[in-house]
């Protein structure tokens, strides 16, 4: 006569071993050995039984569902290991193989126009000065020969902090004010790129932009001298022979003064005179302010927003495009 116990534990085995994933084997461990499962069924005849069998009965009953939960967790351990294995097949990776890193980025326009000028002129002699952007009244306006209620205030409107007590520079003349300052006498050769703020905002116009400064202070500087070295500034930036016009224009802190313009030429072929920067000779009242002896020397200063030469250069219509940070238009300087 066939006994079920061992029937039930033999056809259990066999189920066990065929199950091919962890969730069916879960099932069968239900079926099996669940409140409502084979072995837990058998469990419950023992109180039908007389007590000479109900011993007998149940250590046979706990051996098989022993055997059964040894069959289930082995049968359990080896599909954890095959699930691994195929997932780290399927999720393999070559360690060996080099790394493809991220895309080389490139410098922003306005600051490789900054590097390119800073270049030129580093090449004519001038050197790079950098100062503060938060200025006090005397730097930016009063040692510039701009005192209180001049015009000339109202054309730089600015942003002013600490009650009016500290203001964000409106150009970058000051630097050559605190430079003249600190050297012990001329010459003086310098460059002074940086940020500038002033009120204004529209399509050429932003209320921070970029500019460069140069001053040149020794004896016997002349407007001459300004206009050569403009003229070959101007001719190596644009890299071809440029056509400079010096118009007179007025500035507080140089007599005379002077918009330069240069003959541009328009797609269609046609030119017009294109304004690109300020210049002049030092007013005398700017090197007395700092405490030179404007009867021994001159000098000659000029000033042009980086944005403007950008947009030449590289033939950008709008100033708000530098500012946007749109990869479109920033990835075309790569």
């Amino acid at each position: 006569m066939t006994d079920p116990i061992e029937e039930l534990v033999q056809q259990a085995q066999a189920d066990i071993a065929a199950c091919g994933d962890e969730r069916t084997l879960e099932t069968l461990r239900v079926e099996l050995l669940g409140k409502k499962g084979r072995v837990t069924e058998l469990l419950k005849q023992l109180g039908g039984m007389a007590p000479d069998q109900r011993k007998a009965f149940g250590e046979r009953v706990n051996r098989a569902k022993d055997a059964l939960s040894a069959a289930l967790e082995s049968r359990g351990a080896t599909l954890a290991e095959s699930t691994l294995a195929a997932r780290l097949a399927a999720e393999r990776i070559d360690v060996t193989l080099p790394g493809r890193g991220e895309a080389s980025g490139g410098l922003h326009p306005i600051t490789r126009t900054i590097q390119r000028i800073a270049e030129i002129f580093g090449e004519m002699g001038f050197e790079r000065v950098e100062g503060p952007e938060i200025e006090d009244d005397f730097h930016n306006f009063g040692a510039l020969n701009i005192p209180e209620a001049h015009p000339a205030r109202a054309m730089a409107d600015t942003f002013y902090v600490l009650n009016g007590e500290r203001l964000l520079r409106t150009h970058t003349s000051p630097v050559q004010i605190r430079t003249m300052q600190q050297r012990e006498k001329p010459p003086i050769r310098i460059i002074c790129p940086g940020r500038v703020y002033r009120v204004d905002s529209d399509r050429t116009h932003s209320p921070m932009f970029h500019q460069m400064e140069g001053l040149y202070v020794a004896e016997k500087v002349s407007l001459a001298d300004l206009k050569y070295d403009l003229q070959t500034f101007l001719s190596r930036f644009f890299e071809r022979d440029i056509e400079a016009l010096f118009r007179p224009s007025y500035f507080p802190f140089v007599e005379p003064g002077a918009d330069v313009h240069i003959r541009w030429t328009l797609p269609d072929g046609s030119w017009r005179w294109l304004e690109v920067l300020g210049c002049g000779v030092v007013h005398p009242k700017v090197l007395e302010a700092v405490g030179i002896d404007s009867e021994k020397y001159s000098g000659y200063a000029f000033g042009m927003g980086m944005e403007r030469m950008a947009m030449l250069r590289y033939g950008v219509d709008d100033l708000r495009l530098f500012f946007n940070n749109d990869l479109r238009f920033l990835e075309q300087f790569r």
